[in-house]
């Protein structure tokens, strides 16, 4: 029997497709990484069956990709060697909500204009990226460990417990899910991330993309929504007086998110009319504007956000910055609205900020130091003005990290995807940056595509040791093989 027939027997004719135009639209996405084209797409709804789709695909060595939604940025659901493209989309259900526990968990179909819709009606949030688009999947931004908003220790980590199906069919759990009898028929509520053994394995089915198993659901952190906000726009000239304020801020740990943009975000973020309003704010924006959000959440609001408002205003002091804005010229209300809109996924009806400028956008992000930030845009600047690509066109997204002890580093470059010269210009640009930043010391924690090669290339022993992890998990190398250094 056919692998197509197989697969109907597991989850019937109409989840499974090799029809050509099904095809052609799992073979790319935002990014600009080459296409792949897979055999077979199936759509599986339980965990049932994705475990005997799995199995068939391990039986059979078949290359299965998992997908957990319908849009995707980064390459890493495009099929490397043809094969299963396993569809999680319908896999989207919100299992539970603890607000005891302050616990969320949801299937790999749940995205995050789903997730945060629904925690809002119970007062609570997930602890969020910059602005996700409306259709990602959350749970596939937690396992790629997206940075979040609120750069507190307690939320490096959001994501808890998981269940994976392992390459051989084996369902597995992490952590304290993984008592007999959980959730249903178990004591345990699946907060501790630690186990089975002294080891914390969701470690490695995070940033694996795909290749080491395909999570079904996971449990991860959420919040209470603040009752009562702050927000402040700190402008700024230059990116070295911006991370000097942001360090000793952040020393002070004080505030919800925190976040650095250049004018060009902050003006892709505002924009209601494109292209006019774009244009307008970005030449009016301050070069950079920190975001800084002060809330109070249940108990005594008012008195922690007056608080923190000292720990401000003293370290303005320090650095003799004369004012601390609380609104921008020009946008009436923003401070009220701009709390909101970072708890919640980008709205369903608007153009995506990203795609508003010039339709696509390749992202190149990092993880540094904020002292370092400066050298590593000096650098990117130069590759663009080498490739005749506006500098000032560059969007510069800062998330300080675990109270400003890092920070990701990102660059948007926006160009016209049906302009071949210009997405063949912004592509060679991102190899070059990666490779010459990879040089001065940038981090890449999340490579994807030909970054892949470039990072595992340089580091042998942790290579090595990822291969031998494979080796044992996927001896027949079927979970989407070509992904990463395997």
């Amino acid at each position: 029997m056919a692998i197509k027939e197989k697969l109907i027997d597991i989850v019937g004719t109409t989840r499974v497709t090799d029809e050509t135009a099904k095809l052609e639209s799992y073979t790319k996405d935002k990014s600009l990484n080459v296409p792949g084209r897979p055999s077979y797409i199936v759509q599986a709804e339980s965990t049932a069956e994705v475990q005997k789709i799995v199995q068939l695909a391990n039986t059979h060595k078949v290359p299965i990709t998992p997908c957990s939604s319908g849009i995707n940025f980064y390459g890493n659901t495009i099929p490397v060697q043809a094969g299963i493209i396993l569809d999680l989309s319908k896999m989207n259900k919100i299992m539970a909500v603890d607000d005891r526990n302050r616990m969320v968990r949801f299937e790999p179909g749940v995205t995050w204009g789903q997730l945060q819709t629904e925690l809002q009606k119970q007062d609570l949030m997930a602890i969020s990226p910059l602005l996700p688009h409306p259709l990602k999947s959350a749970l596939t931004s937690h396992l790629e460990r997206e940075p979040r908003l609120i750069p507190k220790f307690e939320y490096t980590d959001s994501l808890v417990t998981m269940e994976i199906i392992l390459p051989d069919g084996e369902l597995f759990r992490t952590g304290s899910a993984s008592a007999p009898g959980f959730p249903e028929k178990s004591f345990a509520q699946g907060v501790n991330p630690s186990g089975p053994g002294d080891f914390m394995w969701n470690r490695i089915f995070q940033g694996a993309q795909g290749t080491f198993g395909v999570v079904t659901w996971v449990q991860c952190k959420i919040e209470y929504r603040p009752k009562v906000n702050k927000t402040y726009f700190v402008p700024f000239k230059n990116l070295a007086e911006a991370a000097s304020f942001i360090y000793k801020i952040q020393w002070h740990e004080v505030g919800e998110e925190c976040l650095l943009l250049n004018s060009v975000d902050l003006a892709a973020i505002l924009t209601e009319k494109w292209p006019g309003d774009f244009n307008k704010l970005k030449t009016s924006l301050a070069p950079w504007t920190l975001i800084m959000v002060l809330g109070g959440g249940k108990r005594l609001p008012e008195q922690k956000i007056a608080y923190e408002e000292d720990a401000l205003k003293e370290v303005a002091g320090e650095l003799s910055i004369a004012t601390l804005p609380t609104s921008i010229s020009g946008i009436p209300g923003i401070e009220q609205k701009l709390p909101d809109m970072l708890r919640n996924a980008w709205p369903e009806a608007k153009t995506y900020w990203k795609s508003g400028y010039k339709g696509s956008c390749q992202d190149f992000f990092f993880l540094t130091k904020l002292n370092e930030t400066e050298k590593f845009l000096q650098i990117i600047t130069e590759i663009a003005h080498k490739y005749d690509y506006p500098a000032n066109d560059i969007g510069v997204y800062i998330q300080p990290m675990v109270y400003g002890g890092a920070c990701h580093f990102e660059c948007n470059f926006f160009y016209n995807a049906d302009n071949a010269m210009e997405a063949y210009t912004v592509n060679k640009m991102y190899l070059e940056a990666a490779s010459t930043v990879l040089d001065k010391g940038g981090f890449f924690s999340r490579p994807y595509g030909p970054i892949a090669n470039m990072v595992y290339n340089r580091a042998a022993s942790y290579t090595a040791t990822l291969r031998k992890l494979k080796k044992v998990l996927d001896p027949n190398m079927v979970m989407s093989p070509g992904r990463l250094c395997f």
